[in-house]
């Protein structure tokens, strides 16, 4: 197999040749068609995520084909499109798996963090998580939709039902979830930095009915805001723009930290609450949720070679929509 792999934090990713994976009992081995790159991988690559598994390959939105399988896996899941995200096992035992709350687990493995990604040609993953998807849709298209997509939605489950969804850091996980809350009927408000003209203009093209920078006031107060960006400094400001008894939530799994504020941005009930990982449940909710929006994601392909380059665009701001790895 060929991937790109983490040798040292903060350094660039090394081209290395390995012997294929063999997956163990209960896993599967998927020959990689696509590999989504988003922020988590930076956060991985730039030590804002501690203690990352290394040497690592990094990748943790995966669309491949089952072609080898380990002991206790049905063999008829050989041949099948399947995809793998952050979420890459659980104890099953511990007080957050046996309530429901797997996201929370424990002694969790990450993919792409504490176990190898998808930045290669083949990766081994557990069964259980890893999620049928429509073996004739495009592979691409696909590979945003297992982190970018799943923490979207678990995001905007939390938000609640209000009409009126403010989108903070318009990339790949809010030009996905734009288009969930125009299908649903919602009014989306994109805040991007504040001379990203270009990314305004993506917004507004996904149906958002005001798109503007990160500093400004909404011409209306929401009902709910979403940070995907992650800068603790938008967390005021967010608090700042929703209405009485709205929510703020917090979507990445790394920020900068939140600057003291005065107590009246939160008081009137406004509340404050952060988003953890996945769980299936997201994954059997939101993708039939994706297919009926008709949800598309915007993309610009790499081969797998140009990893380092893709998370340098990324890293600079010159992404519109998601990154997508082909081996």
């Amino acid at each position: 197999m060929k991937a790109m792999v983490l040798e040292r934090v903060g350094m660039a990713l090394v081209p290395t040749e390995r012997g294929d994976p063999l997956p163990g009992p209960g896993e599967i081995r998927l020959t990689v068609e696509a590999c989504a790159v988003c922020r988590t991988d930076l956060h991985v690559v730039d030590g804002d995520l501690p203690h990352p598994r290394l040497p690592l390959v990094p990748g943790d939105e995966i669309v491949g084909i089952v072609d080898c399988v380990g002991e206790g896996v049905d063999r008829a899941r050989l041949g099948r499109r399947v995809g793998v995200p952050w979420l890459g096992h659980i104890c099953g035992t511990c007080r957050f798996c046996r309530s429901g709350a797997e996201n929370l687990c424990d002694r969790p493995l990450f993919t792409g963090y504490t176990r190898d990604g998808g930045f290669a040609t083949h990766v081994v993953a557990d069964a259980e998580y890893a999620f049928e998807l429509d073996a004739e849709a495009d592979p691409v298209a696909l590979a945003p939709l297992l982190c970018a997509g799943l923490i979207g939605w678990r995001s905007l489950v939390k938000a609640g039902e209000g009409r009126r969804i403010g989108l903070y850091g318009f990339g790949a996980a809010a030009h996905i979830i734009a288009q969930v809350c125009v299908w649903q009927g919602r009014e989306v408000f994109a805040f991007t930095r504040t001379d990203d003209l270009e990314a305004q203009r993506f917004a507004k093209s996904l149906g958002s009915v005001w798109a503007g920078g990160s500093d400004e006031r909404p011409p209306e107060p929401l009902d709910a805001a979403i940070i995907f960006a992650p800068v603790g400094a938008l967390v005021p400001r967010a608090l700042l723009a929703v209405r009485k008894g709205g929510r703020v939530v917090c979507g990445g799994i790394h920020m900068s930290d939140i600057p003291a504020m005065p107590y009246a941005l939160l008081w009137e009930e406004r509340q404050l609450v952060s988003v953890a990982n996945l769980t299936r449940r997201d994954a059997t909710e939101f993708f039939p949720v994706a297919a009926k929006a008709g949800v598309r994601t915007h993309t610009t392909t790499y081969p797998l070679e140009r990893a380092n380059e893709v998370l340098t665009d990324l890293r600079e701001g010159r992404l519109s929509g998601a990154a997508v790895l082909i081996p």
